[in-house]
């Protein structure tokens, strides 16, 4: 069997082939036969690529590192159609990242390849990191550690009119309760925050079990000085927080996106910050990305922004190969994968 670790600069190949090799035998006939490819990815910003979202590197080198190979474990490498049709031999994709958007799902099945995603690889880093966003633009981080750079020591930011807010007492609404959610959950309450949750696929019993409150997004949105949103980005959530929405937020209330730049409509913030009936927006992810020159949210007050950096550890890069390889693994041994994204294609009747 050949295997194609189709790396990049964040998980790279030589982590994918560390952890194949807990996986798979490493000696003898039945050893598989590795080879690796890097992505230019994240030196080069991920984009569409064929049909695709979110991927890098181009088709034509991805045909050309795909001969003969059955397996492929990759992060960001664009599977299409064209790639598909020309790589007859493949059998499995299994991509580490929580969801395969750099893979046309529907053209694999057809060409009867399995594909598997790596959820929860960077929910304690996204978790630890909006976390972070929300005390940055609480309590003015970001804005005075600026300003000290330039020279400018904020005293006045000790008035009472510019002094931060707490989370011990604060109403912090989570929207979406999956495995990062749980986490900020988790951390919010040590804090003393109260956490409530809107997210339709949560167990209410459950949620409450964990110390949170689930309530209807509206609801949730009304009552929250800080709200942050963990749910993945469908077609059913896109602009979820609509500008219907935002208006429900309290006067001064503090937005943190860390997840899905299209969950967000951006159109009314900028007015929303400059009026002040947004207090702080924090953002790790984008409407476009990266974001242009002419961005309208660029000269907006009490705006904090980082490049897409939530799941950037290196704990995540080993997470993402760990469990793609254990899919490896269980393809090999002609087991069902554990997360599978197109279960009608039987990964385990493919060794």
């Amino acid at each position: 069997m050949r295997i194609l670790a189709a790396g990049d600069h964040f998980v790279r190949p030589e982590l994918i082939r560390t952890a194949l090799s807990r996986e798979l035998p490493g000696s003898g006939g039945d050893a598989p036969e590795l080879v690796e490819l890097t992505l230019p990815w994240p030196y080069e910003p991920f984009g569409p690529v064929g049909g695709v979202r979110e991927a890098s590197g181009t088709e034509e080198e991805l045909i050309g590192a795909l001969a003969g190979v059955s397996v492929c474990v990759t992060q960001m490498a664009p599977f299409t159609e064209r790639v598909f049709a020309a790589s007859s031999g493949l059998r499995l994709v299994a991509v580490s990242r929580g969801g395969p958007v750099n893979v046309d799902l529907a053209a694999a099945t057809r060409h009867g390849v399995a594909v598997s995603f790596a959820p929860g690889r960077n929910a304690p880093a996204a978790a630890e990191f909006a976390i972070g966003l929300m005390l940055a633009a609480m309590r003015r981080i970001s804005a005075s550690d600026a300003a000290l750079q330039r020279g400018v020591w904020r005293g006045d930011l000790y008035a009472y009119d510019e002094g931060g807010t707490e989370l011990d007492g604060a109403t912090v609404g989570l929207v979406g309760y999956g495995a990062i959610g749980r986490i900020v959950a988790r951390v919010l309450l040590a804090f003393g925050a109260r956490v409530l949750v809107a997210d339709p696929y949560t167990d209410p019993a459950k949620a409450a079990a964990d110390g949170v409150e689930p309530v209807e997004l509206d609801i949730l949105l009304r009552r929250s000085s800080v709200v942050s949103l963990h749910a993945r980005l469908t077609e059913e959530t896109r602009h979820l927080i609509d500008a219907r929405r935002l208006a429900l937020l309290p006067a001064g209330a503090v937005l943190v996106n860390s997840a899905r730049g299209g969950l967000l409509d951006h159109g009314p913030l900028p007015d929303m910050l400059r009026t002040g009936r947004l207090g702080a927006l924090a953002l790790d992810v984008y409407d476009v990305e990266p974001v242009p020159d002419d961005w309208p949210l660029r000269d907006a007050p009490h705006v904090i922004t980082t490049p897409h950096l939530a799941g950037a550890t290196r704990q995540t890069a080993h997470r993402a190969a760990t469990i793609t390889a254990a899919e490896v693994g269980r393809f090999t041994r002609g087991e069902p994968l554990a997360h599978p994204a197109n279960p009608e294609v039987f990964a385990a009747d493919r060794p």
